[in-house]
């Protein structure tokens, strides 16, 4: 099927496809293209490049980032900064093909390394700043990258593993002055001319695994494979069913609302970035920076913070993670009720699962504050597939049960895999979420082999389809839910249980802020739930309450927690909770688990 054929036969897609035209314009559109044209000479390689100069030449005057400083950037002023940072890093001696790996927080500077290495062609590996030194050094290994640029905060992490990273060879410091060895980020921008230097556009950002279960592994998606004219490079897949599912990716922006998005007074979309930028699904909250839209990065998440941001800076657009939700929802009412959230379109929400409660009070939350319509957004994605469902508020509003999905299998071919049977699992039966996606058959791990990377795949029916470890049924209507992911299944007595339907039931208490539950040992059942839960500030509550609530809720039986535990919980702002971590605590000195 043709690219054409693709679109007609996929209206939502065709609709994805025309958002990024409508939101820059189309005689803006005109005007970037005829300037690539003749700055590139009609030459196709140099065109992209030429292309986004061009766009941020078009651009010009309109805000483009809103630092944490409070510093407000145009266009203008950014093309002039990445242009400055390209030339500085080339003059090190980087090219088309390395990596400039970045430990930074939120702010400008991520954004000017990110278009610096774009434009040259320089891989961007995304460094946490929660890890530990030593998987920092594994990860920074991982990516072999040829300079690191680090936040001065992050110098603790930095110093203890400077001879464990051998192929770094230039030390950038952003924020202080450097000591010997460290170059200053500010000085060698300073110095540079904002010259273009020899290179090749290429998308910079590289993201890590989510790292829940051990040290991230650093990704790459090989686009050669993608295109390559042999499928036993792309692990079987036919290049005509990469470009469809491609194509199926487009869809997100139509759900979004993206193109619709129109600031009354700049006429752009304006996005809110309150979770760290390593993390692969913030990205959607950088998407907008790339259409012309304002990015108004967070350096550190505050609840309210995003409250006052969205009022004072007019967001019509964020990225979150579930806990944020959480923790907003958790204010006091006179903070929730002083501020107008009118300006708000659309909360992209992703990273891990949000209780069903939570969407409808987040949604209650801004319509009561002034926005025109329900906000709530969702995904499924993974680092390695790229989008799989979608979740918007037309979906919900016509059937309230898909408040607990993650939304329409959109994005790809996904199914349920019976792993008993050997076969597709019928609607509303659980089983193995397996997906075919554009990204999954050029997925690379830095320092695996390709016989060890068939293994992240389940073969069906003589095809290959990613296994991202969950577990979770489909409706009639094409709706994913998820209930678990594999390794944190709990099987009580021979029962399967999921600790995300208990979780959600236990978040419902009022004076519950987060619950993990994992898998605790039993000499009787084999394993048994315990639920570790973290109150709101300032609260106290029992454990006979606890169990009072999830009775009243609908838990019964080998659902219930066997053990109650008050304890603070690592989970960092991208959503993520080491689960192994605190499963540890209660199999010490017990067999090996899990």
């Amino acid at each position: 099927m043709g690219v054409i054929s693709e679109f007609r036969a996929l209206p939502e897609a065709r609709s994805g496809a025309m958002a990024p035209i409508k939101q820059i314009g189309v005689g803006r559109g005109i005007r970037i293209i005829a300037k690539a044209l003749i700055r590139s000479r009609f030459n196709r390689a140099e065109l992209p490049r030429q292309g986004m100069l061009a766009f941020w030449d078009t651009m010009g005057k309109q805000e483009a980032i809103i630092d944490p400083s409070g510093e407000r950037l145009t266009f203008s002023d950014y093309k002039d900064r990445v242009l400055k940072l390209a030339n500085a890093l080339s003059t090190l001696g980087l090219k088309q093909g390395d990596a400039c790996a970045e430990l930074l927080y939120n702010g400008s500077t991520w954004f000017e390394v990110n278009g610096a290495c774009t434009l040259m062609g320089v891989q961007m590996p995304m460094l946490n700043w929660h890890l530990r030194p030593k998987e920092l050094a594994e990860c920074i290994n991982a990516a072999q990258p040829k300079a690191l640029v680090f936040d001065s905060e992050f110098m603790e992490k930095v110093e203890p593993i400077l001879d464990e990273i051998p192929s770094v060879e230039h030390l950038i410091l952003v924020g202080a002055e450097p000591t010997k060895g460290f170059l200053s980020y500010e000085q060698i921008t300073a110095q540079a001319q904002p010259i273009l230097p020899p290179g090749k556009l290429d998308m910079a950002a590289r993201p890590y695994s989510g790292g829940t279960t051990g040290t991230p592994k650093y990704m790459n998606i090989n686009r050669e494979r993608l295109t390559s004219d042999n499928d036993a490079d792309r692990r079987g897949a036919s290049k005509s069913d990469v470009g469809h599912f491609a194509v199926m990716q487009l869809s997100a922006f139509h759900h979004y609302k993206l193109g619709q998005i129109k600031d009354p007074i700049t006429g752009n979309v304006r996005s809110l970035i309150p979770g760290p930028l390593y993390h692969a699904g913030v990205q959607v909250g950088v998407l907008p920076f790339f259409l012309g839209g304002t990015v108004v990065p967070m350096r550190k998440f505050s609840a309210e913070g995003v409250l006052q941001l969205i009022e004072k800076e007019r967001i019509n657009w964020t990225f979150v993670a579930p806990t944020m939700l959480e923790r907003i929802l958790k204010l006091p009412e006179d903070v929730l009720s002083k501020y107008d959230l009118s300006s708000m379109v659309s909360i992209i929400c992703a990273a891990a699962p949000c209780p069903p409660k939570v969407k409808k009070d987040i949604n209650a939350l801004f319509r009561r504050q002034g926005a025109k319509n329900d906000v709530f957004h969702e995904y499924y994605a993974a680092s390695e597939t790229g989008l799989v469902t979608v979740l918007a508020p037309e979906d919900y509003q016509v059937k309230e049960k898909r408040y607990d999905s993650v939304g329409k299998i959109r994005g790809c071919d996904c199914r349920i895999f019976d792993p008993d049977t050997k076969q597709w699992a019928e609607v509303g039966k659980e089983g193995k979420v397996i997906m075919r996606t554009p990204t999954v058959y050029g997925l690379e791990y830095a320092g695996v082999s390709e016989e060890d990377m068939k293994k992240c795949f389940v073969e069906v029916d003589g095809e290959l389809w990613y296994d991202d470890g969950l577990i979770g049924y489909t409706d009639e209507d094409g709706f994913l839910y998820l209930t678990s992911r594999v390794k944190e299944m709990i099987i009580s007595g021979g029962v399967n249980l999921f600790p995300n339907e208990i979780e959600n039931v236990i978040k419902k208490h009022a004076k519950v802020a987060d619950v993990a539950v994992v898998r605790g040992p039993d000499k009787d059942l084999g394993e048994v739930p315990i639920a570790v839960i973290q109150l709101v500030s300032g609260q106290s509550v029992t454990a006979e309450e606890i169990l009072e609530h999830c009775k009243q809720e609908g838990l019964y039986g080998f659902k219930l927690p066997k053990i109650i535990d008050f304890s603070e919980l690592p989970r960092n702002l991208a959503g993520k909770l080491p689960k192994k971590e605190i499963e540890a605590r209660y199999w010490h000195g017990q067999a090996s688990h899990g």
